[in-house]
């Protein structure tokens, strides 16, 4: 669900300075034609820090720096536009922001120009400025001069980047949108040109794509011949204006499981000498990519020989992160008995907060951690957009949102459906869960594991005790995920005729 973020591990608070009635800062921003030729409809940000990283980088969720933002509508090139931290129109991240000091800090703009892009600060085609020291003036100047290239892959005879418009998709959102891939070939995969290999399918957690560097570099080093096979490897994009679209059919993001399997997965098994057997297919993915790929393999079990799904999002929706959102009167900032929901935690240390959170994402914009959920599970608004599970300034849950979210509830959808269910997916089902998560995941995977058992399935569902969500695959866990991939094809190999 929330991207791996190493600075968690070496996490030092960062301290502002308050003063009381600090006196009152004017930001104006402007645009010109060179860097886009329109006017502008949307939200505009100024980005706050007192490191050495470009504010437009933040906010980072374990130390988040003060932000401000303010939606405009036909925003001239040349105009200036004033943001002033007094004007009540102006959004102000964090709720004590009137109390800060902010001399001494770095100001940076950001305009969001490109409106299918869930980054801000580094999203492509969004216009920045300059950082800014601020100083004694309280009037500063944030001229907005450059903008954030597309992000290129860099490919090589092992590595590919697959790229399709979609059909579906297009024609949902009435512009053109893409499915994205980084494919990794096996070492002996131009020698071998008879050959068909498997193919494992992973998507990332929140905030990764198909280019994300580190996951790339894994894939780069993979092993040759685990029990005697080789895989191609598929690193699937699972980004979207809204956040992580996590592969699901929803009313706001897509048909995207649809596009995957109707449309993609045909494509690489055209371009490249796949097995495309259905056990020739595997999932895995850890935290949003976890519950995407649990998601996929529940409601497409005939395309895909089983998931290797590790810390994966709330699958029972009465323990989203310790909150049942069926539970009348439960709200998403206090407990029942008024105490303060926490949101993440990390060696028994408290580090985020579900109100703090939420504000935070509320001042953002589209595209955040908690958003994202409305976006796949809410139903779309008469605005257009998702229809909001909580108030976000009471945290109480509107009831007929939360009804709505049950057809997204994958243990309620195993149970209310094992019958028909079971035999496609028998021994395909994975599940690799820390006691101690980082984001309170383990109860609804617990959850899970209770309703398998009474069913009597087969599914194996592991609880690793003393884990957490970022140090899960520590002791070798991804190698003991492949193996048993390996193993199951090797079990199943000529038992499916080729489609």
């Amino acid at each position: 669900m929330f991207r791996l973020l190493l600075t968690l591990l070496l996490l030092v608070g960062v301290q502002h300075s308050s003063a009381k009635g600090a006196e009152p800062r004017l930001f104006q921003v402007r645009f010109g034609k060179e860097v886009f030729s329109e006017s502008y409809t949307g939200r505009v940000y100024v980005f706050l820090s007192r490191g050495s990283k470009e504010p437009r980088r933040g906010p980072d969720w374990f130390t988040p720096e003060p932000f401000l933002s303010l939606d405009v509508e036909n925003w001239q090139p040349g105009a200036s536009l004033d943001l002033s931290t007094s004007d009540p129109a102006v959004r102000k991240f964090p709720k004590g922001f009137d109390q800060l000091d902010l001399t001494g800090m770095v100001a940076q703009a950001v305009v969001r120009f490109n409106p299918h892009d869930r980054h801000v600060g580094t999203g492509t085609g969004n216009g920045y400025s300059k950082p800014v020291r601020l100083g004694p003036n309280l009037t500063v100047s944030l001229p907005v001069v450059q903008v954030v290239p597309e992000r290129k892959a860099r490919e090589s005879q092992r590595t590919k980047v697959v790229t399709i418009q979609s059909k579906l998709l297009s024609e949902f959102h009435h512009r053109p949108v893409e499915l994205r891939a980084a494919i990794t070939l096996p070492l002996g995969y131009q020698a071998n040109s008879n050959h068909r290999y498997p193919v494992i399918y992973e998507i990332p957690g929140f905030g990764g794509t198909h280019l994300d560097a580190r996951q790339w570099q894994r894939h780069q080093r993979q092993r040759m011949n685990t029990k005697g096979v080789d895989f191609i490897k598929v690193l699937l994009d699972p980004s979207c204006p809204l956040g992580h679209h996590v592969f699901a059919n929803s009313a706001n993001n897509g048909p995207y499981l649809d596009a995957l399997v109707q449309e993609f997965i045909p494509e690489i098994d055209h371009l490249f000498r796949t097995d495309a057997r259905e056990y020739g297919r595997f999932l895995t993915g850890h935290s949003s990519g976890g519950w995407s790929s649990l998601w996929i393999q529940v409601n497409s079990p005939k395309t895909f020989g089983g998931t290797w799904s590790t810390s994966p999002d709330p699958v029972d929706l009465r323990d989203f992160q310790r909150i049942n959102v069926y539970e009348p009167g439960e709200k998403m900032f206090v407990d029942n008995q008024g105490q303060r929901r926490p949101l993440a935690r990390m060696n028994g240390r408290i580090m985020l907060w579900y109100d703090d959170f939420s504000h935070m994402e509320d001042v953002l914009g589209f595209g955040g951690q908690l958003h994202s959920f409305e976006a796949v599970f809410s139903p779309r608004g008469v605005d257009g957009l998702p229809v909001l599970l909580w108030n976000r300034k009471t945290g109480e849950i509107n009831p007929d949102v939360a009804e709505s979210w049950k057809k997204y509830d994958i243990n309620l959808i195993l149970q209310n459906h094992w019958q028909e269910l079971e035999p496609d997916l028998k021994g395909k089902l994975h599940v690799f869960m820390g006691d101690l998560d980082t984001f309170y995941l383990e109860g609804a995977t617990m959850l899970l594991r209770e309703t398998m058992v009474k069913l009597g399935s087969d599914a194996k569902i592991v609880i690793l005790p003393g884990k957490n969500h970022m140090n899960l695959f520590a002791g070798g866990l991804d190698r003991k995920i492949e193996e048993e991939i390996a193993a199951q094809y090797l079990e199943h190999q000529n038992s499916k005729p080729s489609e």
